[in-house]
């Protein structure tokens, strides 16, 4: 399924695995690594310290099934990174630097093997500054990705930390698209049961990286850094207005770095439309304007959209030009990509 035409839906929040990979504890000689044990031909479990970390199906990893599925749901494009577990920030950076390359070499051939269906985003080791720039070069240049996805910390390092700067800057300066995604969440000693790291602690996760990025003053120091946020910006949208308020109340504490209020921003940055709720999407259509929202389902996991825009299809009174920006074209700003590369 090619795209014809000027009208694209691409879904920019999916992960991808390869089928397999070594054993990561036997290869980097200490333990914390996640293994995937096959339990059929269609489902595998994700291990770790012999205990299962997450079921999950071919979805993952069959780029077959995921275009079948992209085609009964109308999706041209899917872009592919990693799950965020296996960031592995917290490793020896040498062992996270190689299990980098392997990842980003399987995303590069599933890339490679069908490019007006599938856009690539590399991970990095971003316990190691240099190492992850020599990555990022790579990602950009030999194995022809659109950027990098990250994750909104580096082992309780914010986003404004100044190792990881240098990381955002080499970004921007080789036109590389950066998605920030949740992980190793904030606060986890007290959100033991009913999934609340991943109901609470993912907003606030995002949130908390947004805010550390427009009130370091990153954004300031980085025009024309191209970064989107997962999960349409966590629960960043519901606190502005406070971030605003302490901004102009104690500039003291507040405006220390950042140039302007947090509300100067949001044309900066992107967020995706995985709100899960019409009327959040809506607010945050309002607030970013229809050109910062991008589409994206989190495929192929529970808490995703199915199908991909089921949400947005539901704002009817918008009108097909929004529509279509969400649905594709913004995408393509946010990615650097021509429509070009995807129509036949």
């Amino acid at each position: 399924m090619g795209c014809s035409d000027a009208s694209l839906t691409i879904d920019l929040h999916t992960h991808i695995l390869p089928h397999g990979w070594p054993d990561l504890e036997e290869l980097y000689g200490c333990p914390g690594w996640l293994s995937l044990e096959k339990t059929g031909s269609d489902s595998a479990r994700l291990m770790r310290g012999g205990a299962c970390f997450r079921t999950i199906d071919s979805r993952c990893w069959d780029p077959a099934r995921r275009l079948a599925d992209c085609d009964d749901t109308g999706v041209n494009v899917q872009v592919l990174s990693t799950v965020p577990v296996m960031f592995s920030y917290w490793a020896e950076a040498r062992h996270a630097h190689d299990l980098a390359r392997r990842l980003n070499d399987h995303i590069a051939g599933v890339v490679a093997t069908n490019p007006r269906r599938f856009v690539g985003l590399g991970t990095l080791p971003l316990q190691d500054t240099d190492r992850s720039i020599a990555e990022l070069q790579r990602c950009m240049g030999d194995l022809g990705l659109a950027g990098v996805e990250i994750g909104t910390h580096v082992n309780g390092a914010n986003l404004d930390d100044p190792d990881i700067f240098p990381v955002l800057e080499a970004a921007r300066d080789l036109g590389a698209a950066v998605f920030v995604h949740p992980w190793d969440m904030l606060g986890r000693e007290r959100m033991n049961d009913y999934m609340l790291p991943w109901l609470v602690g993912m907003p606030m996760e995002t949130a908390l990286a947004i805010c550390s990025l427009i009130l370091g003053g990153v954004l300031d120091r980085l025009p024309g850094l191209r970064i989107a946020f997962a999960h349409g910006g966590g629960a960043f949208s519901s606190i502005l207005g406070r971030v605003d308020q302490a901004y102009a109340s104690r500039p003291d504490l507040v405006a220390v770095k950042a140039k302007e209020s947090p509300r100067h921003y949001l044309d900066r940055f992107y967020v995706d439309s995985l709100v899960h709720d019409a009327a959040s999407l809506r607010h945050l259509l309002d607030l970013f304007g229809s050109e910062r929202v991008l589409l994206g389902s989190d495929y192929p996991f529970p808490l995703g959209e199915a199908p991909p825009g089921k949400v947005l299809d539901e704002l009817t009174d918008l009108g097909k030009d929004l529509h279509a920006r969400v649905r594709g074209d913004n995408a393509l700003a946010f990615l650097g990509l021509p429509a070009s590369r995807f129509q036949e």
